[in-house]
């Protein structure tokens, strides 16, 4: 018998943002019970995180979860805003069961299913889908002397906008595409230096988010089939070409230079033994799945990931692990790449679960 504190439930989703979504969307068409526990206090999921100027680099009808387009831009491609309007909405015409804020603090097994905690409430289910990101869980690589450092150092979970940098010298850490557009719009206020493990690689200018997808869906549907294809340079970790990077380039300003070896407690030093003198370090060098509530499981392998098959995990057949990038599935982090693994992550619940 279930107290005040336990509802019971087919399965819990936890998350808010678009995994969760996309993956509540298939699962109403089922009869299964299922709510959706958000640790923000609003719509938006780890969009509501972005720096204030994100844009999207594919126009909308290429940045939708399923069941509903994103409505377009009247100018140019989707803000953040525009985005976290658009998943505040999704929610709204679906009338998903979501409860938020509520932080799920564990995950445990049951004679008869999982018990989700999450503080004193707890929801037992036959099924959990972990939907939780990256966003909570940001990585920064270890550097000598880091600790020493008495300068600003933050990481871009954590960067809203440039004017905070106005005249002081600034290090954006990183090589991605959040490494180039902080860089861009911080190089317009600050002394700024772009550092990058390698020489960064910048797509076309006429290549954005659409083509990256194609190219993913290409190279997912040849392993599903056992092939190997050659695609042109270019995948989603490479610089698109948006125009904020566009202008850094004309200003003359879109150059990087190699790591710095240690900090200093008022620099760094660089790799021919010069120091610099710094006021503040962006580290714009990506995130990690955020799985802690996954801890009480053992599930977690050496990687800080979970072994599966498909997004079921293999040491806990309840389990499933929908958004977290590659390892979940091709482009399964991104707006529209999630749609594919959460219907077929639906499908293999609703076959689990039903009779």
């Amino acid at each position: 018998m279930l107290d005040q504190q336990t509802q019971a439930v087919d399965v819990v989703i936890i998350g808010g943002g678009q995994a969760a979504l996309s993956v509540a969307y298939f699962l109403r068409r089922s009869e299964l019970s299922f709510v959706i526990l958000d640790g923000e206090p609003a719509p938006g999921g780890a969009w509501r995180h972005a720096w204030n100027s994100l844009r999207l680099f594919s126009p909308a009808t290429w940045s939708s979860i399923p069941g509903w387009m994103m409505p377009p831009m009247a100018q140019g491609y989707p803000t953040r805003e525009h985005v976290i309007d658009y998943l505040s909405q999704y929610e709204q015409r679906y009338q998903f069961a979501l409860q938020r804020p509520v932080w799920v603090d564990a995950v445990q097994r049951t004679g008869t299913g999982l018990r989700v905690q999450a503080g004193e409430r707890y929801w037992d289910a036959r099924a959990v889908v972990s939907a939780t990101g990256t966003w909570r869980n940001p990585f920064i690589p270890v550097y000598p002397g880091a600790e020493l450092f008495a300068g600003e150092q933050l990481h871009s979970a954590d960067y809203v906008e440039p004017q905070a940098f106005a005249g002081k010298t600034v290090l954006v850490v990183g090589g991605g595409n959040s490494g180039a557009q902080i860089f861009a719009e911080v190089s317009t206020v600050a002394n700024a230096t772009w550092v990058t493990p390698s020489e960064p690689l910048f797509l076309p200018d006429e290549v954005d988010g659409r083509v990256l997808f194609e190219r993913a869906t290409a190279r997912w549907k040849a392993l599903q089939e056992g092939r190997t294809i050659e695609q042109p340079v270019g995948g989603l970790g490479d610089v698109v070409m948006v125009p904020p990077v566009v202008e850094a380039r004309e200003r003359g300003v879109l150059k990087a230079v190699r790591p710095f070896t240690r900090f200093t407690p008022t620099g760094v030093v660089w790799a021919d033994g010069t120091q610099a003198q710094v006021d503040a370090v962006i580290w714009c060098t990506g995130f990690r799945p955020a799985l802690a509530h996954l801890a009480t499981l053992q599930v977690l392998n050496e990687q800080g990931t979970v072994d599966v098959e498909g997004t079921r995990s293999l040491k806990e057949p309840r389990l499933w692990l929908v958004g977290y990038g590659e390892w979940t599935g091709a482009a399964s982090a991104t707006l529209i790449g999630v749609t594919r693994t959460a219907r077929s992550s639906a499908a293999e619940i609703v076959e689990a679960l039903q009779p």
